[in-house]
């Protein structure tokens, strides 16, 4: 059964000067001030980006993965906690999404943990939608 989630932008204005906003609307979650100044030039308090927003579902993408890869492999995972490091460039895009993930699962070694953790790089439905990105990953047990 497929599930359809609804997300929601609007802009106004130039590029360079405008402003818009990105709500989650299947959450409820939203407003999201967006601008060009926090895309491409310089941070901007409580205003966030595309690709933000991009890594954001990646990391849940990729931690919900691999809590259920290590699931799969007789270990219990207790917590799996990621981030998203987007580097984007304001003429090429997104250039490469950098991953950093630390777990807790019971029963399992940081060799195996890695391994599986790339496992789930590769089959989490975010990763591969992103297929055209250059993804790396750092793994680490807590």
């Amino acid at each position: 059964m497929s599930r359809v989630t609804k997300a929601q932008a609007t802009w106004k204005g130039h590029l360079a000067d405008g402003e818009g906003s990105a709500s989650l609307e299947s959450a409820g979650i939203g407003p999201f001030t967006v601008n060009w100044t926090n895309r491409a030039e310089a941070e901007v308090d409580k205003v966030t980006s595309p690709e933000e927003l991009i890594g954001a579902g990646l990391a849940s993408c990729f931690s919900m993965a691999l809590a259920n890869i290590v699931a799969e492999e007789g270990a219990t995972p207790e917590q799996i906690t990621t981030g998203a490091d987007v580097t984007f460039d304001p003429v090429k895009g997104i250039k490469e999404i950098h991953l950093v993930t630390v777990g807790r699962a019971g029963g399992i070694e940081q060799k195996t943990f890695q391994t599986l953790a790339e496992r789930a790089k590769k089959t989490c439905p975010a990763a591969k939608a992103l297929s055209g990105v250059k993804i790396t990953l750092s793994a680490t047990m807590a």
